[in-house]
């Protein structure tokens, strides 16, 4: 079981199917969420401003398509320098294209470890708790 998920996506009801199916399977002991990238950012930028690594979620299921900051970019801004602090935070790709250049874009982010099609479900956690026993 993780301690922490941190949830990214701008649908509430996909935010709440996340929670949902995270807390049935036990997957997680809390599941935060963020509406957008920019509210995700300011979330470890908080984090880094009170020193409370405690607080570190080990796992992000990131939406690409949102409005304010869409996935790509919190990617972008994610792997520079500033965050290097949460290169233990792992991403799963959680989203509903299914584009092939997706795919092969989100390889070259190294802390992405999956790329995964909406909505999520229970064996879908099971899944991912084979890739993710390490954290």
């Amino acid at each position: 079981m993780l301690d922490k998920i941190l949830c990214i996506d701008d649908d509430p009801i996909t935010l709440m199917l996340c929670k949902k199916v995270i807390s049935k399977t036990s997957f997680s002991k809390e599941t935060i969420t963020a509406q957008n990238g920019e509210e995700a950012l300011k979330y470890f930028n908080n984090i880094k401003e009170s020193n409370n690594s405690e607080s570190l979620p080990q796992l992000i299921f990131l939406d690409l398509n949102m409005p304010i900051m869409g996935g790509w970019e919190f990617l972008d801004c994610f792997s520079n320098s500033q965050y290097d602090t949460y290169n233990k935070t792992k991403i799963i790709v959680l989203s509903s294209t299914i584009d092939p250049e997706d795919l092969e874009k989100a390889k070259k982010y190294p802390m992405v470890i999956d790329f995964l099609s909406k909505p999520i479900s229970i064996s879908m956690l099971a899944y991912i708790n084979t890739k993710i026993e390490d954290l």
